[in-house]
């Protein structure tokens, strides 16, 4: 299937590993242009030359902070002025502290805030108005299965990344008109470097191994296993495509079924 992305340019945060190189690189297999974003300057630099050469495609990486919005502000900036454009917005970070609403301070809150809530609204704010102007987008919100299933002893990511679905379901009405589409991609547990470190804090506190930990995860799923960052990246693909204009204001699960709700 052709998605119609050859030659558009995608904004995909916290792209250095994980979900969102996993995202990164189907879609430069689809041929579009990379800014690539992430804390850690030297793993993202590394995976924007590895993409770019698999793959043949220009892949830009700079290194930001997301919960910064001085960092923000220059990542789009300096995207907008190497490409002209951004078509394509993928919001990712990576999850905020485990712990149970008594163990966590206001600066917790406040912290993870910024990292979850303020990034998605300070990108998608520095975005739109070149989206706009060209009358088509496409923004992504990487959130999670624990917007519609809370997850025990994640309150914090619980809370905000509802937050985030909120303000997307609302944008995606405002901005509809200008070929605009908002979706959210809910990963369920999926092999990537931060389900294992949940693994590893939460076998330290139940005094078990973290392989004991991800079967009891995958006792929870149906499909009695871990889902690959590629299966999350081939729906995220997909719905930022030219294929898929009609939908919009949707979360959609990538969860081997974990989700109990009919809808």
């Amino acid at each position: 299937m052709d998605l119609g992305l050859r030659g558009k340019v995608a904004l995909v945060a916290a792209a250095s590993q994980g979900l969102g190189r996993a995202v990164a690189e189907e879609l430069a297999a689809e041929g579009v242009s990379l800014i690539l974003c992430a804390r850690g300057e030297r793993q993202l630099i590394e995976a924007a030359q590895d993409i770019g050469r698999r793959f043949d495609v220009p892949a830009h990486a700079l290194s930001a902070d997301l919960s910064v919005l001085g960092d923000v502000e220059r990542l789009v900036a300096d995207g907008l002025k190497r490409f002209g454009t951004i078509d394509i917005l993928v919001t990712n970070v990576g999850g905020p502290p485990a712990g149970r609403f008594e163990s966590l301070g206001r600066d917790d809150w406040k912290r993870a805030t910024d990292l979850l809530l303020m990034s998605a609204l300070d990108l998608t704010r520095l975005v739109l108005p070149a989206m706009k102007q060209k009358r088509w987008g496409r923004i992504l919100n990487i959130t999670s299965i624990a917007v519609k299933q809370p997850v025990d002893n994640l309150i914090l990511s619980n809370s905000l990344r509802a937050a985030v679905t909120g303000f997307a379901r609302t944008l995606a009405n405002e901005v509809a008109e200008f070929g605009i589409t908002v979706n959210n991609i809910m990963p369920g547990y999926t092999l990537t470097e931060r389900v294992e470190q949940l693994a590893r804090t939460m076998a330290e506190k139940q005094g078990v191994t973290p392989d004991a930990v991800k079967a009891g995860w995958e006792q929870e799923i149906p499909m009695k296993r871990l889902g690959q960052p590629s299966e999350f990246a081939a729906l995220a693909a997909f719905l930022v495509s030219e294929r898929a204009g009609y939908i919009t204001g949707t979360s959609i699960p990538v969860d081997g079924g974990w989700i109990r709700s009919i809808i």
